[in-house]
């Protein structure tokens, strides 16, 4: 075994569950306690609404958009935004940097989906994001960073949160995709870069990191210089409590890249119009009804989820569908490509509930889908993970079916139960969310 695939196997065996890890440790935490879920830099920072009448506002917006008020009965609300997070606690923060786009100063932003505004938080002239990466020409157009404030996630999920950081990092990624193809706008994604360089001058200390680079723009011949300066030191979170765990589990997953693909864009199945409608209406189902969705709409949804990652850094990642009530289709476990031969038939609708810590969402789904892989790289193949549950969720809304991520489940029992020798890194249901 490489030594990489030995760190992300150590990092992936320390946060399973089996059933008697959830009975010792069921994550009750007082929701008083709860971190705050939006990063606030000082008033006295430069903002910018994003206006809807303009392209480059409404693609920005869109990558992070709040898209609906969750009230409860206590009198609390949540807000819930374009892409899903376990436990709807979002830690991810988007950072864009702007350059050669009219009407924009050059710079970089922080973007508060909150209020809808762009926070400028360094003025670039000569320098940028592009001398910590791999190229280092000027990028005309928008660079995207995508950071986790962990602790938003470990408040509650504690190890296990690490998973939960990179799958939300990839849901990020996704809105981003989704945003880029809604608009027009070509994009690419990189997954290798000076860390530990932009995390010190961003000012993140250990209570953020960043976990991944998108690019919609052009390079040009001239070439950036690093940032002259380092960047005000602002917490993401009101408070903190450090987990040495993550801290480390980060540190080690940029120790080897996989190996580089030829870059290829993505042709989703849904047009754009689809696209927006179920970008603005995306919400994870908390309940389903044991009725059939077609094998049309299966087929769709499994379209939307194969294509092309546009990165050159690029996990392997196999996925099993769980076909339990899909017209047409003998109920049983399937391997992608799903038109192949069925692996095993069989109603498994117990199982299935059963293996996602008795769940009644993958019990009474038309499809769950598992994802696996043997990863040299733990953080990009949870990160595509989290790109293509972002899809299922888009391609599912556009089809008015349910979706929702299954991330809690027996890790050991799922691979066993799949036959299959690959890790298990997420779980997501599609079915019918009303009785007729």
């Amino acid at each position: 075994m490489l030594l990489s695939s030995a760190i992300a196997n150590k990092y992936h065996e320390a946060t399973k569950h089996t059933p008697l890890s959830v009975q010792i440790d069921p994550n009750y935490v007082d929701p008083r306690t709860q971190p705050v879920a939006f990063k606030t830099y000082p008033h006295f920072f430069r903002r910018f609404p994003l206006e809807p009448e303009n392209s480059l506002h409404r693609f920005l917006s869109l990558t992070s958009a709040i898209t609906y008020q969750k009230e409860y009965r206590d009198g609390t609300t949540q807000l819930l935004r374009v892409q899903p997070s376990a436990g709807g606690l979002y830690p991810t923060e988007l950072y864009v940097q702007i350059r050669g786009i009219k009407g924009m100063l050059d710079g970089i932003y922080h973007l508060e989906p909150q209020n809808n505004v762009l926070t400028l938080i360094y003025e670039l002239i000569d320098d940028g994001i592009e001398g910590y990466l791999h190229d280092d020409r000027l990028i005309h157009g928008c660079i995207f960073l995508v950071s986790c404030v962990y602790f938003r996630s470990s408040w509650k999920y504690k190890k296990r949160s690490l998973r939960y950081c990179f799958l939300d990092s990839g849901h990020h990624l996704g809105a981003i995709e989704a945003a880029a193809y809604i608009l027009g706008y070509p994009y690419r994604l990189l997954f290798d870069f000076d860390r530990l360089a932009l995390n010190e001058v961003f000012g993140f200390e250990n209570k953020e990191f960043l976990t991944a680079v998108a690019i919609a723009g052009e390079p040009k011949e001239k070439t950036a210089r690093r940032l002259r300066s380092p960047m005000p030191i602002v917490s993401g979170s009101d408070y903190f409590e450090p987990n040495s765990f993550i801290e480390a589990g980060y540190d080690d997953t940029f120790s080897e890249m996989p190996r580089r693909y030829s870059l290829q864009q993505p042709i989703f199945p849904l047009a754009p119009p689809q696209w927006l409608q179920a970008t603005q209406q995306r919400r994870s189902a908390r309940r389903f009804f044991p009725r059939p969705i077609s094998r049309d709409d299966f087929g769709m949804v499994c379209e939307a989820l194969q294509q092309p990652i546009p990165s050159e850094q690029l996990e392997t990642v196999e996925i099993f569908a769980i076909v339990q009530c899909v017209t047409d289709m003998q109920p049983g476990i399937y391997r992608y490509p799903f038109s192949q031969k069925i692996l095993k038939a069989g109603e498994f609708q117990k199982q299935t509930g059963y293996l996602c810590i008795n769940q009644a969402i993958a019990r009474d789904s038309a499809v769950v889908f598992f994802f696996t892989a043997r990863f040299d790289n733990y953080r990009i193949a949870l990160n595509q993970a989290g790109i293509i549950g972002q899809r299922i969720y888009l391609a599912a809304t556009a089809l008015n079916i349910g979706c929702s991520g299954i991330g809690a489940f027996f890790d050991d029992e799922v691979q066993a139960f799949l036959e299959t020798d690959r890790s298990i890194l997420y779980a997501m249901a599609i079915g019918q969310t009303t009785k007729e």
